[in-house]
Formats: C-alpha cells, sequence, structure tokens
C-alpha cells in the first residue's frame, strides 16, 4: 500500500488530506514513517529500518504495522 501523493504531512506528524479537508495528529513515530513512505521506501525497507535502530521483535513490529496500515486505511490517505 501507498501513501496517496497528495497527501501533506509536517516534521512533527500532522497529516493532512487536501481532497477531504481532513487533518490528523500523530507522534514522531509517525512522522518517520510517513516520510519514509512518501520518499517511496518499500514497507520491507521501512520495517528494516526500525528493527536496526529500535529494541522491537519482528512479531510486535508486524502488528504494529499492520495496525498502522488500517488507521491510514480507515482515515482513506492510501492509494489500494
Amino acid at each position: 500500500m501507498k501513501l496517496k501523493s497528495n497527501i501533506a504531512t509536517s516534521e512533527n506528524g500532522v497529516i493532512f488530506n487536501p481532497a477531504t479537508g481532513d487533518s490528523f495528529s500523530g507522534n514522531g513515530m509517525a512522522a518517520k514513517l510517513l516520510e519514509a513512505m512518501k520518499s517511496g521506501k518499500t514497507e520491507d525497507d521501512i520495517k528494516q529500518d526500525i528493527l536496526s535502530r529500535y529494541e522491537v521483535s519482528e512479531s510486535q513490529l508486524n502488528r504494529d504495522w499492520d495496525n498502522w496500515m488500517l488507521q491510514l486505511k480507515e482515515a482513506n490517505l492510501l492509494e489500494i
């Protein structure tokens, strides 16, 4: 899944969908994930980066990632 190209993000995790006028707030990790997604990194690349930087198990990361994708999908921020 890919973040829609028109989605605007800020360094502190604010997400804006100009198509709907909706805005959302996230934390620093959300900002990093969104930036990586916008830059074209693949899911695997992003996950490997997280695993190398943070103390998290792969199974926990996969659960958190699935939850993150669900939230983005429900907010209509993904191209499917």
